[in-house]
């Protein structure tokens, strides 16, 4: 997961660079990033029914060949079309390593499934921070073709590697809780039978609105930055003095990844609406705030980090909150489904740029990410909760009755 994070989180850093080389704008070049997070997103579903089939070990293994190739493409197109064919290739390698690996924890550790899923999402979220600066250095110092041909190669290799030590657990290996702290449901729902449930489409609407925000901000903090004029400004926090940019990248990266295991943990106890409530609500007010005092840059660099730390949580709460209503069987296939609403969110990505040009501020984007995560806040608590415990006591009653048809003990 910590190999794959630079696909994603890494790329605001090459935007400007590709830009000044070739001057496809950033509008064009930007649709590289959405066409990665529709491949990494879109297609989890189908790789995740591959994963639950035959194991999470071959899959992943051989996704780290395409993780290299992706990169190694990008650092030598000379079109827009090859830079696109570059993101779908990684979007695919990505999908597969992000699908599988949180499937895997979600079927492991079902006691404490919000921190586990959120552990592991925390490799993705985290997993860029340490090397912002080597590649915003080579990028720099060799350029940015470099930074791509390398860091491509390391990564892919890594993550090709490490996969063979993964598996799944065998039938009867994880013992289901006895009193779990959040409820979960008792039956395996098979794929087109989680469709057909209401809640499924509650969670994927949620989804796409914060997503929408988050994703807006991870491809677009250079650009913001640099417009508002705070970019190479710098700032000292806590004895540590960085440009403005390159230290809330830093931060930014952290605290996504602290967030996803700490929203999850929360959510195992107080419940994943309640947190869900609580996360979504502080980051439509730091994104509302962020907009008010982008321009100063110490207030830049602290208020994208709690953008960030109030985004990330969505990683380890939806994929929890799915395999809670639809069981652990079908774990990944089930939350593939619902994470391609992490790719619909992406198609608003370019909109922001247009909607940019158009107004000629960030004004009106950073209200509609602002507006869009306050109102699913209030769902999770109005709708979704309400929702969820229909669903999981129809659920129950099913099963009850299925057992009471069978003659067997009804519980």
């Amino acid at each position: 997961m910590v190999m794959i994070a630079n696909l994603q989180y890494g790329w605001t850093l090459f935007v400007g660079p590709i830009d000044q080389k070739y001057h496809w704008g950033r509008a064009a070049i930007q649709v590289a990033f959405t066409i990665f997070v529709l491949t990494e997103t879109w297609l989890v579903p189908i790789e995740g029914y591959l994963i639950d089939k035959f194991g999470p070990r071959v899959m992943i293994s051989g996704s780290g060949v395409l993780v290299a190739i992706a990169w190694v493409i990008n650092s030598v197109a000379d079109t827009l079309f090859l830079l696109y064919v570059g993101a779908a290739i990684g979007g695919i390698g990505a999908g597969v390593v992000y699908g599988g690996a949180v499937g895997n924890a979600l079927k492991w550790f079902p006691d404490r499934r919000g921190l586990a899923a959120g552990l592991t999402a925390a490799g993705f979220g985290a997993g860029s921070a340490l090397t912002v600066i080597p590649i915003a250095n080579m990028i720099r110092s060799s350029g940015y073709e470099s930074a791509f041909l390398w860091f491509g190669l390391g990564q892919g290799i890594v993550v090709a590697l490490i996969a063979l030590l993964l598996r799944a657990p065998e039938a009867g290996e994880v013992a289901s809780p006895a009193a779990p702290a959040v409820q979960q449901t008792r039956r395996d729902y098979s794929p087109a039978e989680a469709l057909k449930t209401p809640v499924f489409w509650v969670m994927y609407a949620m989804f796409v609105m914060v997503g929408s925000g988050g994703l807006m901000a991870v491809a677009q903090l250079g650009p913001i930055a640099a417009d508002f004029k705070v970019d190479v400004i710098p700032v000292t926090i806590l004895g540590l003095t960085l440009p403005a940019l390159t230290f809330a990248l830093t931060i930014d990266r952290v605290l996504n990844g602290l967030c996803r295991p700490f929203f999850g943990w929360v959510s195992d106890r107080i419940g994943r609406e309640n947190t869900m409530f609580f996360a979504f609500f502080v980051e439509g007010v730091g994104i509302y705030a962020l907009l008010l005092l982008a321009g100063n840059p110490l207030f830049f660099v602290i208020l994208s980090g709690l953008v960030f730390f109030a985004w990330g949580e969505i990683y380890s709460l939806f994929p929890a909150t799915c395999t809670d209503i639809y069981g652990r069987k079908f774990a990944t296939t089930n939350y593939g489904m619902l994470y391609t609403a992490k790719g619909t969110a992406a198609l608003l990505v370019p909109l922001a740029n247009m909607l940019t040009n158009a107004t000629g501020s960030w004004q009106a984007v950073f209200y509609v990410a602002a507006i869009l995560n306050i109102v699913a806040a209030v769902m999770a608590l109005v709708v979704l909760k309400p929702m969820r415990i229909r669903t999981m006591v129809q659920t129950h009653s099913y099963d009850a009755a299925r057992l009471t048809v069978a003659g067997g003990e009804t519980r």
